[in-house]
């Protein structure tokens, strides 16, 4: 068995450059379970990064300062479990816009992460807004926690203040996406087998709950523009949502095994999700389509044998901010950097007990959280995207593949359009 095609000699890949490591500190007699990093997240204006280091901590810590951090002394950073532990209700109005590292006892394994922003003309779906608790400005930061006790906690990142407690789920809340619209619209996914969704606007009140999944939803996440919805979870499960009707749209299938993560392209057009059965696809998300397969294990096991353990079962999936590249994650030690045109990684990366990346707001990091509660950071593919994929991009932002396909265009325009070529 071999991670790679055939063709591809894996000693010609480039390797990625390590930027850095954040280190969760070890305690005496600490127990392996309930450390793992099960998320990690970049704030979307990029002036934060979260991530759990296990034992129900979440770290806060202003991404530009870690950088720096890294650069003056070294890729290694242990962090420290002496920083000063904000109270929970501590707020500091002198300093909010001011960012600051914080260290947030979550009261529960923390499962999953989201940054969430406000627009302000983005208004509340509920008619009484004068009752509010909470009127959220344009300058507001927010970050969702999803427990294992099936609670979310809502804190305001600046001040470290908990300002909601979600209760609904009855087990595990293991994912988290807001709205990318600045309508602070928060979607939970549980091992309840149902999704739910919340109106932070609206002092987080839960305004609908999708069902489908027949087992535990391990994963959800918005497309570009709010209107649709993905989640992945147990038997081979992928679901599309539609956001403005609370209905689902279709149910892709391909997979041979548990779906455990998704995320959109940044124009929305491309769909990414991994699987257990060692493959990433990339779906065109409104017609189902398959575009392109991204293998992890050669020859590739059959769908009888998808499931076995075959230590490449694929952890996590992140599309970069160009549109071209995709991060994924194994458990064969490896992070793969691949281009969305090529079937094969045009960068790797070693990493032990991976259980999780993301891309940097700006695209250039890619962060991945393991096992022990630790980070990792590695310099992504950089490339200067070409004048057709811009426009490309520009074009998909507002026209879905059926409007594409009928302009009266060449096919081959049209075949690059719908990213067929």
């Amino acid at each position: 068995m071999a991670s790679f095609p055939p063709r591809v000699n894996e000693k010609e890949i480039v390797r990625s450059r390590t930027i850095g490591e954040l280190l969760a500190p070890a305690a005496p007699f600490d127990k392996k379970c309930g450390r793992e990093n099960w998320t990690v997240a970049f704030a979307p204006d990029g002036s934060y990064f979260a991530w759990s280091q296990g034992h129900r901590t979440v770290k806060l810590v202003p991404w530009s300062q870690c950088l720096q951090n890294f650069l003056l002394h070294g890729t290694k950073n242990v962090t420290n479990s002496s920083s000063l532990r904000l109270p929970r209700q501590n707020s500091d109005g002198g300093q909010k816009n001011k960012p600051r590292e914080h260290i947030i006892d979550c009261g529960d394994i923390v499962w999953s992460l989201a940054f969430g922003s406000s627009v302000p003309e983005k208004q509340s779906r509920c008619v009484n807004i004068e009752w509010h608790r909470f009127r959220f400005g344009q300058d507001q930061l927010l970050l969702a926690t999803g427990l294992n006790n099936g609670r979310i906690k809502i804190w305001d990142v600046y001040t470290g203040k908990l300002l909601l407690n979600l209760v609904d789920h009855t087990e595990v809340v293991r994912d988290l996406t807001f709205a990318p619209d600045g309508s602070l619209i928060l979607v939970s996914a549980s091992r309840d087998k149902t999704l739910r969704v919340w109106d932070l606007k609206d002092d987080g009140n839960m305004m609908k709950v999708l069902r489908g999944h027949q087992n535990w939803v391990y994963s959800c996440a918005f497309s570009p523009d709010s209107s649709m919805l993905c989640s992945v979870g147990a038997s081979k499960a992928v679901f599309l949502w539609n956001m403005d009707k609370y209905t689902m749209i279709r149910k892709l299938e391909g997979h041979h095994h548990d779906v455990v993560a998704c995320d959109f392209s940044p124009d929305g057009a491309l769909l990414a999700t991994a699987s257990y059965d060692t493959r990433v696809y990339i779906w065109d998300p409104h017609n189902g389509d398959i575009l392109m397969e991204f293998g992890h294990l050669f020859p590739p096991p059959t769908p009888i044998f998808a499931g076995g353990a075959n230590d490449r079962w694929v952890r996590s999936v992140s599309f970069s901010h160009d549109g071209l590249h995709v991060a994924s994650l194994a458990d064969d030690k490896m992070v793969r950097f691949w281009r969305i045109d090529e079937d094969y990684p045009v960068q790797v990366a070693p990493l032990s007990n991976g259980l999780c990346c993301a891309f940097s707001t700006d695209g250039s990091v890619l962060a991945a959280g393991t096992h022990d509660g630790s980070v990792y950071f590695w310099a992504t593919p950089r490339q200067v995207p070409s004048l057709q994929h811009l426009c490309r991009m520009s074009i998909r932002r507002v026209m879905p593949t059926q409007e594409v396909q009928e302009l009266p265009i060449p096919s081959k325009l049209l075949e690059f359009l719908s990213y067929r070529i």
